[in-house]
């Protein structure tokens, strides 16, 4: 019986035991699964994914191939591919589209091959399936790539066109001012119209790699607009930079708290059409990330160190874009303006359409006949109004058998890219060599046709002066002037301020003489741009029989020679103090339509006629009767 009892009590200890152990282990299994779920789902945190691509593409460019035992053909083909990826790393940020698709394409391989990416995992990087959880950059980052995918470069004009989004709306400033501003309800209206539920699996990636692209080497949140067709952007131009937030008492304590919602980082601007529009539901994220984008985005072709003490830099990318970077304690924070030129459609047809004026015939007529009649020519007006554009359109009219030579701050104009069959060789200021030195230089190197990208400084301005008189056969160049006085008394200041000239009137005498003509653009609060006028500029000359010697004779009486002396003493007078030049409008831009005004002069008529060929003389001939008639006989 006590046998049979202790067999009883091993056998329920054993079961107990048992009972316990199998219900043990799927506890175990349970906090191991849930562990092992947790850290794969951490593999799509975006961070851990960026921080993957980094250390990746480090380690495949910086391992040692000698190590590897590779044959000489596949060693050969490794350090191409190592070459192409480190270029592609150095250049994708310059406005290289080409090193930019290179580098796109190495990560979406990565990531399509090697990481594991499904269609239900790669929801958790971007919730794309649940539009709820999507941020305003996220739906807009869908937007965007969508309307590239169909439209190219074009894609974003073609969603401000679409929806109006140039539009100008009562937002900032509770609702009591007109702005140009894009905000995120505007992108989240879109998206639920046009987005939802159409992403394929390639299309998620694509977007995914264009973010970590960003993020890795690329331009951060405005990296894929700054290579849409559009005018430009900017970044750090709005909101309260971090220098600024010093609080001194309650009152501001609680104003800070208000302001903080606008922060200096949030702040990405576009120039589209004319027009400076805030994208709103944009953010840097950070003054740091700010600050990566302003130390990377001008460094295209080594332009040297952005600090302290220069504050500011002027400089191209890849593309032939502008790039202006400044930075505290030069400017309040730091900030950048990036300025691009759609080149493909640089030409008068499409610069001056009856889009901008009914008659848009006449005033590009006029600017081709002002080229090929070899006219110092102005092209006026304020920033954005178009100046370099048109100047760029201009030069096709040139004669081709004419050498140019260009003058910028920064290359901008691109004549050789636009054409590059010509005799053509631009210059740019450097730290050591001013605009002043590249134009006495210009006059050694065979040059008949001088364009100053920007006559913004008095030596330039003298010497533009001096050299469209004497070394050239005619130049053209840009400024900033709104009136033709203003023109023509900021030139002559140029010529005394920097001593070529001393006497005012005679300063005012040369460059009435050397510039013909003026081409005033204008810009519009809606972004419309066009000709304000075409001016003439005629020097007044005062011809008088006083002077000649006659004015005495032995046989005049007193009252004569009394005369005589008055006359003397007005034709003097009127010479120091007279104004010595005179304007006209020519064409006028009147109620939306280019008009023919004021006949051109018959002395321009023949010193325009005499640089042109047989065949262009009858054609301006025939040009002008057709808008002046007989007056310009």
């Amino acid at each position: 019986m006590i046998n049979f009892l202790l067999i009883v009590l091993i056998l329920g200890g054993l079961i107990v035991y048992l009972f316990l152990v199998l219900n043990r282990k799927p506890v175990a299994q349970s906090a191991s699964s849930g562990k092992r779920m947790k850290e794969d789902r951490s593999r799509f945190d975006f961070d851990y994914l960026l921080q993957y691509i980094k250390t990746t593409i480090n380690e495949f460019v910086n391992s040692s191939l000698l190590d590897m035992g590779l044959s000489g053909e596949e060693y050969t083909r490794r350090q191409s591919v190592v070459a192409e990826l480190r270029s592609a790393m150095k250049n994708a940020t310059n406005g290289d589209i080409q090193e930019k698709i290179y580098l796109k394409q190495y990560i979406y391989d990565l990531l399509d091959r090697n990481y594991g990416l499904d269609e239900e995992n790669i929801n958790f990087i971007i919730p794309f399936e649940d539009p709820e959880l999507l941020s305003d950059q996220d739906k807009f980052d869908i937007l965007l790539h969508l309307y590239k995918k169909k439209y190219g470069f074009r894609g974003l004009a073609e969603m401000i066109g679409k929806y109006g989004l140039d539009q100008p709306k009562r937002v900032i400033e509770d609702q009591t001012v007109d702005s140009y501003i894009i905000t995120g309800e505007e992108i989240r209206r879109i998206y639920h119209q046009e987005a939802r539920g159409r992403l394929e699996f390639t299309d998620k990636l694509s977007i995914i790699v264009q973010r970590i692209y960003s993020r890795y080497k690329g331009l951060g949140v405005i990296d894929e607009i700054r290579d849409m067709a559009i005018d430009g952007v900017s970044g750090g131009i709005s909101g309260i930079p971090t220098t600024m937030q010093i609080i001194e008492d309650e009152v501001e304590l609680m104003q800070g708290m208000r302001q903080a919602q606008h922060p200096g980082y949030q702040s990405v601007w576009i120039f589209y059409r004319g027009k400076s529009i805030h994208l709103s539901f944009l953010s840097f994220g950070s003054d740091i990330e700010l600050k990566r984008i302003c130390q990377n985005i001008y460094k295209y072709d080594n332009p040297g160190q952005l600090t302290e003490s220069n504050g500011f830099k002027v400089n191209e990318m890849k593309d032939g874009s502008r790039v202006v970077v400044v930075r505290p304690p030069f400017a309040e924070s730091w900030a950048f303006f990036v300025r691009k030129f759609d080149l493909p459609n640089m030409n008068l047809e499409k610069l001056v359409s009856t889009q901008s004026g009914e008659n848009a015939e006449l005033p590009r007529e006029m600017i081709k006949f002002l080229m090929k009649g070899a006219q110092v020519t102005a092209f006026t007006g304020p920033q954005g109004s178009g100046k370099t554009s048109l100047v760029m359109a201009a030069v096709k009219y040139i004669y081709a058998t004419l050498t140019l030579r260009i003058q910028e701050m920064t290359f901008e104009l691109h004549l050789r890219r636009l054409y590059p069959e010509r005799n053509s060789l631009g210059f740019r200021e450097t730290d050591n060599i001013s605009g002043q030195a590249g134009l006495d230089l210009q006059k050694k190197t065979d040059g008949s046709v001088n364009i100053l990208g920007e006559v913004a400084t008095d030596p330039v301005a003298a010497w533009m002066i001096q050299m469209s008189q004497v070394a050239s056969l005619f130049t053209i160049f840009t400024h900033h002037a709104t009136t033709v006085r203003e023109l023509v008394w900021s030139l002559r200041n140029s010529l005394l301020k920097t001593g070529v000239f001393q006497n005012e009137r005679i300063a005012e005498e040369q460059v009435a003489n050397a510039v013909k003509w003026d081409i005033h653009m204008r810009k519009e609060n809606d972004g419309r741009r066009y000709i304000e006028r075409i001016t003439e500029i005629t020097p007044v000359t005062y011809e008088s029989e006083i002077l000649e010697g006659e004015t005495f004779s032995k046989g005049d009486s007193v009252e004569n020679k009394l005369d005589a002396l008055i006359d003397l003493q007005r034709e003097a007078y009127r010479r120091s103090s007279g104004r010595v030049w005179t304007a006209r409008n020519i064409i006028e831009y009147r109620n939306g339509e280019y008009v023919a005004v004021a006949p051109i002069s018959t002395t321009k008529i023949e010193h325009m006629k005499f640089n042109m060929t047989a065949e262009d003389r009858l054609a301006f001939e025939a040009f002008l009767t057709r808008h002046w008639g007989e007056a310009h006989e």
